[in-house]
């Protein structure tokens, strides 16, 4: 018998991720209230490491959580929880949101690789510069991750409605990404 939910592995993956893009988005602003570094002001590159250990982490875990969701797929969702145009809005939702969960952080990691600064993966790992430090392409990326952030802010957003929506109506889509 097929369970009604999502498997243990992507509900853990759901909300790590859930976390980590919530983590972002607040490390984000803050990273960027801090001074610009100098002699005096090196405190700033940890959080920046962190932002971006976090972030390239994020496109492991994107690629487990659709691994897993292709491997085991939850039963289908019940008829009357969901219209067919609901269906194809919420599948489309996770379509464009996984793409931009990517993008952001690709983005972000080629935008770093041409400023210059190096990134050492979880202190262990250095990680290759794609290219010669460039103000154009650090710039480029740059434009794009925060452009990227900002639609993934509202596909979050509208990932939120949608989970409050059925929450309120009772339909059990919530209780399938909330159960253990």
């Amino acid at each position: 018998m097929q369970r009604p939910g999502y498997s243990r592995t992507a509900i853990i993956m759901h909300w790590l991720m859930a976390i980590s893009i919530f983590f972002l988005f607040i490390s984000s602003w803050w990273m960027l209230s801090l001074p610009l570094p100098s002699e005096d002001y090196k405190y700033r590159v940890l959080p920046f490491q962190l932002h971006k250990n976090i972030g390239i982490t994020l496109i492991f875990v994107l690629g487990l959580l659709l691994y897993v969701r292709w491997i085991h797929r939850p039963a289908p969702v019940e008829p009357t929880a969901m219209t067919p145009a609901m269906h194809k809005l919420a599948a489309a939702n996770h379509v464009v949101l996984y793409l931009t969960i990517f993008v952001c952080c690709l983005s972000g990691y080629l935008s770093s690789a041409h400023s210059g600064w190096t990134t050492t993966l979880w202190w262990v790992l250095d990680l290759p510069d794609w290219g010669e430090e460039s103000e154009e392409l650090n710039i480029l990326f740059s434009d794009i991750h925060l452009w990227t952030c900002w639609i993934l802010l509202a596909l979050v957003a509208a990932h939120i409605s949608g989970a409050i929506y059925h929450a309120f109506r009772r339909d059990g889509l919530v209780r399938r990404m909330i159960r253990w």
